[in-house]
Parts: C-alpha cells; sequence; structure tokens
C-alpha cells in the first residue's frame, strides 16, 4: 500500500511520464511545439526558437528551446520559421441573424446550428471567443407578456463546440425605442424598449435572471431620428444593475453622456466613449483617473469600433486586402466585391478625407481615455451583412494600430486583455491557459497585417481543421 500511495504521487508530480501511452510509445493527449517566434500575450518581447508543451487543452510549459523540459514520449511538432501569437477574443459581436451564404439576415436564422456557423468563421479567423451582444432571446415586454423568442444564447454559453470560438451573451440590451440595434429590422425590437425610470427598472430585474456577462445600454438619438436613454433612465439602469453585481457597458457618443456614465459607474463601453464631433476634455479624464486611484469599479474598458472609419480612409481605391484569399475563404467573392469592394471605390475624396478626420479625432479620444485607465480591447460589431464575422477582426487591429498603439499593444488588447474582460482563459501562451494559439507564416509585429497570413489555428489544445471548414463554405461545385 505504501509503494502504491508513492507511485500515485509521481504521477501527480510527472503526468507527462505517468499519461497513457499509444502503441507508437508517444504519450497520447501531450504535444511539444517547438521552433517558433512566440508572442505569448504579456506585451513582452517574443521568444525567439522557442517551445511550448500542451497536454490535453492546457498549456503545460512555455520557454526558450533547451530551457524548457520536454516530456519523454511526447508527439513533436516543427514550427521552425513560423509566428505564434496567442488566440483573440472578441468582446462585441452581433452574430446568429446572418445568413451569410444568402447575404441576408432574419430571427429565423437565430437558431444553434447558425450561431455555431458563426463561431467556426471566428476560429477559422484565430479567435478563440466572443461575446454577443443585442442576443435573440426570450424577454419580458415589459406589458405583461414575453417575446417567446427561446434561450439558443444561453445554452450555447455553457457549451464547448469543437473547433468553434466560446460563445459569451451580454442578452437582449436595454434602449429606447428603436434606438438601439440598428443595421437591420431583424435587431431593431430585440432590446428592452424603455421610455420610464419604471420600466427601466422592471427591465434590469428581468434582464438579470439571464445572468449576462453585462448589461448593454444604448445612449444614441441616431443622428436625430430616435429619442435616446435620459440621464435618469441610464443611471436607474445603473443602479438597478450594481445591486445585483451585473457589469454595465454603454453605446454612447457624447461627451455629457459619456461623464454621466462614468459618475454612475459604468465599466465598458462598445465604442470610443467620446465620439460624433466631441473631444475628450480634463474633466472626463480627471473621472477616469479617480475611479481607477479610489479602486471604485476601476476595470474599465472600451472597443474602440474604429475599422468603419479607418476602412473609408480608403475611399475611392481598391486597398490591398480586398484581394487577400483570406476574405474570400469564408463570404463569397460576389459578395464581397458587391458590399465591400464596389462601395469602397465609389466614395469619394470628399468622404474618404472626413473619414481620415473621424478615425483621427476619435482615435486621439480613444488614447487620452487609455492613458486615463480605460483599456482597448478588441471588438468588431460584426454581424450585419456587410459585416465580416472573423475577418474584420484584424482589419480592426490595422484600425488600433493607425491610431497610435504599437503591433505589440494591438496584440495584447485583442488577446490578454479582451480575454480577461470576457473571463475567458484564453489569451496568453502561459502555463494553465486554453491552448489556444495561432500560426502564423509571418511576423505581425513587424507588420500587423501580417496577422492575416494564418497557417494554423489551434483551439483548447486541437487543430481547427481549416481546409474541411473553407470546402464547406466554398464549395466547388
Amino acid at each position: 500500500m505504501k509503494h502504491l500511495c508513492w507511485l500515485v504521487v509521481g504521477c501527480v508530480l510527472t503526468t507527462a511520464a505517468c499519461a497513457p501511452q499509444s502503441a507508437t510509445g508517444q504519450v497520447q493527449d501531450v504535444t511539444v511545439f517547438e521552433g517558433a517566434r512566440l508572442i505569448t500575450g504579456d506585451g513582452g518581447a517574443p521568444l525567439e526558437d522557442a517551445v511550448f508543451v500542451v497536454e490535453r487543452d492546457r498549456f503545460t510549459a512555455v520557454g526558450l528551446r533547451g530551457a524548457v523540459h520536454l516530456p519523454d514520449g511526447a508527439r513533436r511538432v516543427d514550427l521552425t520559421g513560423k509566428t505564434v501569437m496567442p488566440a483573440m477574443v472578441d468582446m462585441h459581436g452581433h452574430f446568429g441573424f446572418q445568413n451569410v451564404p444568402a447575404a441576408s439576415m432574419s430571427k429565423e436564422m437565430y437558431t444553434r446550428e447558425n450561431l455555431i456557423d458563426h463561431l467556426e468563421r471566428l476560429a477559422y479567423h484565430g479567435i478563440s471567443g466572443t461575446v454577443g451582444i443585442a442576443d435573440l432571446v426570450d424577454r419580458a415586454d415589459l406589458r405583461g407578456g414575453r417575446t417567446g423568442w427561446g434561450d439558443v444564447p444561453l445554452r450555447m454559453q455553457n457549451e464547448v463546440v469543437p473547433g468553434a470560438a466560446l460563445f459569451r451573451t451580454t442578452g437582449p440590451g436595454i434602449a429606447w425605442p428603436g434606438s438601439g440595434a440598428q443595421g437591420h429590422p431583424s435587431r431593431s425590437d430585440v432590446p428592452y424598449p424603455v421610455t420610464t425610470v419604471e420600466e427601466a427598472r422592471a427591465a434590469v430585474d428581468d434582464y438579470a435572471r439571464l445572468k449576462p456577462d453585462f448589461i448593454k445600454i444604448w445612449v444614441d438619438d441616431r443622428g436625430g431620428r430616435a429619442k435616446k436613454l435620459t440621464p435618469p433612465i441610464y443611471r436607474a439602469i445603473v443602479e438597478e444593475a450594481l445591486k445585483r453585481n451585473i457589469p454595465v457597458a454603454a453605446h454612447n457618443v457624447t461627451l455629457a453622456d459619456a461623464k454621466e456614465l462614468v459618475r454612475a459607474g459604468v465599466e465598458g463601453w462598445t465604442h470610443v466613449p467620446v465620439r460624433g464631433g466631441d473631444e475628450v476634455d480634463e474633466e472626463i479624464l480627471a473621472m477616469v483617473r479617480a475611479r481607477v486611484a479610489q479602486n471604485n469599479r476601476p476595470r474599465m474598458w472600451m472597443t474602440t469600433g474604429l475599422r468603419p472609419a479607418w476602412v473609408n480612409t480608403h475611399a475611392g481605391t481598391r486597398p490591398a486586402w480586398l484581394d487577400d484569399p483570406l476574405l474570400d475563404d469564408t463570404y463569397l467573392p460576389q459578395h464581397n466585391e458587391e458590399h465591400l469592394a464596389r462601395e469602397l471605390a465609389q466614395m469619394t475624396s470628399k468622404q474618404g478625407e472626413e473619414a481620415r478626420r473621424t478615425l483621427a479625432r476619435d482615435g486621439r479620444n480613444a488614447m487620452r481615455l487609455r492613458e486615463a485607465g480605460i483599456r482597448i480591447v478588441l471588438g468588431t460589431d460584426t454581424g450585419q451583412i456587410r459585416h465580416r464575422i472573423g475577418y474584420f477582426a484584424h482589419l480592426e487591429l490595422e484600425a488600433l494600430v493607425a491610431i497610435g498603439m504599437t503591433p505589440s499593444e494591438a496584440i495584447v488588447a485583442a488577446t490578454r486583455d479582451s480575454a480577461e474582460i470576457a473571463g475567458m482563459n484564453s489569451g496568453m501562451v502561459a502555463v494553465g491557459r486554453n491552448a489556444d494559439f495561432v500560426v502564423l507564416d509571418a511576423n505581425p509585429l513587424e507588420r500587423i497585417s501580417n496577422t492575416r497570413r494564418i497557417a494554423d489555428v489551434y483551439l483548447r489544445g486541437v487543430r481547427v481543421d481549416r481546409p474541411a471548414l473553407r470546402a464547406r463554405w466554398r464549395p466547388t461545385t
């Protein structure tokens, strides 16, 4: 019995040595990846000629070749000449409504099967997890009835689908009627429609049962076309949410609303908090610094949403990314021509100049707020017909670099920091993290567009079968 106890202890301390072995003598579920340039996601210098060990779904060792103990009998994968980075996490997506092959949208498309298809498209592009916003889920209609929209998002956030990104949901969101989710009528009535403080409190009470990652609110009059949540209403939402320890994230535009939202305790923003022509001032910067210094919900974040402005700076031209083979892997080339290339080519130089001013101004606002204490994380806002699920994450990185972040900083924002805010055990190549990583044919630290040079994607230690996915989405007959 004594000898048996020591044997058990030995197996715990040397897992790989005691792991089951295959007929060829290889340790099952243990793989050594060696020779790559490794970007770990912590913002430090890359490890040249690195080695990392994956056991089942986790990283168990990371370091330089020769400095890491390699388990005997493990499978070996040579990545010499490649660059490895952590998989990304998208904190702002609108998935499930889009029928990608038909280039259409509807509530009827919001099924488990279609949502999985979207999560596979994310995985194909090196994204390990996402947070869905304005998701189609049964809610109170605030008139004594219910919408009857089902529970697909709630079920999906408890699933781990092989070869697909993990999914989390923020539920339907809250907005003044008609001012919330935009882009297609199928989404316009998804949020709780509130016009009074009493309705706002009732909406949060019903919302809380969904156990959302955060409560999303829209504070936007859509250029004067709609009304927006008033300060008393959104303060009531935040107050009720914080009572239940549920964070709140806002879509807003003006400096005045941004100040009120910071003061109320909002933690996240799904666009730059100050935009639409406004500029941040010293008062809001001081408010952000004070919340950090006082440890008053200091973990503030934003997804900048600057990809559209960055894309439109190329008005009247055909930028190289429009001919990137990766773009045509998951969307039909004729749709890419119609929805992206043609519209961009038809834009005027005046529109391009306006886009450059918007990118510069809103980017300056984002960087000043970042310096004050609001972290930038990745969010694509994808899900509309003209939005490319997965691919646009890489263009968001381009936009972040365009506003002044280094490629390394943009990668940290999209990996480590996004995963932390999302509460996912991903985003870094580090011991104990999920083995979610991307193998690249070029170094993104030299040129951020190299994140699109994908050779392989691994999620939870398993290689994503990208050729099979591509064949499904791009049939040859």
